[in-house]
């Protein structure tokens, strides 16, 4: 390695903790799309899948994530979706109107649930804000979460689920402010149609967590709030921050995506009054665009762009490093973030490829898995000063990207400190000077390092190891720990204490 071409310097403040990271942070999302499904979680048949369907090898991979929620079914596929169609024995198949295709019906709510217990996550359960109705989706709670007589309760128990699932979040619609969206809705009657369906929701089941997802136009967000804020615990944001062809360094100029979205959403929240009272779920982001057949006007659906979305070259170090800044982001903020969701899990642009002859984890995983295990539940005041070096957005803008992002998250009562540091640079490494005055540092400390030989690589059926976990150790002394991270990596650094 050559020599370090920068120095980022990073200052903790041990007394000043920002937050405590929510138990919702590392969240998932599944949609009825492509082969996120079936051919993904579900491929009945299979010898790789259990009796029930499910794929066995994908529920070990994600297991290994811990995800604290999935978000299922959509995504713009739920604007169409009729839950009572994929529950009981007979089963038809139905036309999905988002994606214009055949949905067979054979992976409903029940299968869902079955997934969730598998990979040990807390279902998100997103109703129809489209075509249904509140009543459709109070009925939807009342199937899921009610004991006793009633007609949705006993449909459940028929099913062979005398117990009930106790779902407790749910997405009250997708992106229904959206012209792109089957049933989207205009601001005033958007927030009415919320706020009556969660009363309906939760006169079923009070101990719901209801979510409506927000736009990026304050008109629209405003009337959904001064409609229905009191009735929110949670508002979504969507996101995905460069297409599909953007380069390495388009990629990582977006680094402040987040950080953007999450502020403005903030300072939205602040403006109604509902700031600490309802908090933000960023439940359907990807550093990536997908490529998807069209689902707008009279244009006929183009079906091969399904399958760009299997090429795994195009998902590299450049994704790994985005996904790194867009969780920083969520974990400085974790006063407001409470939920995460990357889009999707599997398939499409997920962490994990599902294939005939098993699956491939991409970068974004290992990264997934990293801040999985490693982060710890107080994120602390961290003063960060890095150099930066020129790049340009896919629009063509000169921006200057941070040569290192980092946060810092810690288990004080046990000594304990995990930081976590991404090089963004596609050349050059960083040199890392860590200092947390008053603390006497353990003489090693562990490096954990998500990285590959250059900026494109990825992971395929062929190499799938070319972008893995690392370990290493860097010597500490007294209160400071010096590291040299390499060029394109993500980073996180376990240091003990006293």
């Amino acid at each position: 390695m050559t020599a370090p071409a920068a120095r980022l310097h990073l200052h903790v403040d041990w007394d000043r903790c920002l937050g405590t990271r929510g138990p919702l942070l590392f969240g998932y999302f599944l949609e009825h799309f492509h082969r996120q499904i079936y051919g993904g979680i579900y491929q009945p048949g299979s010898p790789r899948s259990q009796a029930s369907g499910l794929r066995t090898d994908v529920i070990e991979a994600v297991r290994r994530l811990r995800p604290a929620t999935i978000r299922w079914p959509g995504g713009c596929f739920v604007s169409s979706y009729h839950w009572r169609d994929g529950v009981g024995p007979e089963r038809s198949p139905s036309y999905d109107k988002a994606w214009r295709t055949e949905e067979p019906n054979t992976f409903g709510t029940d299968e869902f649930i079955a997934f969730c217990r598998e990979v040990g996550a807390e279902p998100y359960l997103c109703g129809n804000a489209g075509t249904g109705t509140p009543e459709e989706m109070s009925d939807w709670v009342e199937y899921c979460n009610l004991q006793g007589q009633s007609r949705n309760a006993q449909l459940r128990a028929g099913n062979g689920h005398r117990d009930p699932f106790n779902v407790r979040l749910w997405s009250i619609g997708n992106e229904n402010y959206g012209d792109w969206e089957i049933g989207a809705h205009d601001a005033p009657e958007w927030g009415r149609f919320v706020r009556e369906a969660a009363k309906m929701m939760r006169r079923v089941d009070d101990q719901v967590v209801l979510a409506a997802a927000a736009a990026t136009d304050l008109d629209w967000d405003l009337a959904l709030l001064r409609a229905a804020g009191t009735e929110l615990d949670l508002l979504a944001i969507h996101g995905y921050a460069v297409h599909g062809d953007a380069s390495y360094l388009q990629t990582v100029a977006a680094f402040d995506y987040a950080e953007k979205r999450i502020t403005q959403t903030e300072q939205l929240l602040e403006l109604v009054g509902l700031s600490g009272r309802a908090r933000i779920a960023f439940d359907e982001w990807n550093p990536r665009f997908w490529h998807h057949p069209g689902h707008a006007g009279r244009a006929t659906p183009d079906y091969s762009e399904w399958e760009r979305n299997d090429d795994n070259a195009t998902y590299t170090m450049a994704d790994a490093v985005l996904h790194a800044c867009f969780l920083n982001s969520a974990l400085r903020h974790c006063r407001s973030v409470a939920m995460t969701n990357l889009s999707p899990l599997v398939n499409t642009r997920g962490a994990i490829y599902a294939h005939e002859g098993g699956i491939v984890l991409r970068p974004t995983y290992h990264v997934c898995d990293l801040y999985a295990s490693s982060t710890l539940p107080d994120v602390m005041d961290t003063y960060v000063n890095a150099p930066s070096f020129a790049s340009q957005t896919e629009a063509g803008s000169p921006v200057q990207v941070p040569w290192g992002d980092a946060v810092v998250t810690a288990e004080r009562a046990a000594g304990r400190t995990s930081v976590a540091i991404t090089n963004l640079h596609p050349e050059e490494p960083l040199e890392c000077a860590i200092w947390l005055p008053g603390r006497s540092l353990e003489r090693a400390a562990e490096v954990a390092t998500v990285t590959g030989p250059d900026r494109g690589s990825f992971n395929d059926v062929d190499h799938p190891r070319s972008v893995d976990v690392t370990r290493s150790e860097v010597g500490c002394a007294g209160d400071r720990c010096t590291v040299l991270l390499p060029p394109h990596s993500v980073n996180v650094l376990s240091l003990r204490s006293e």
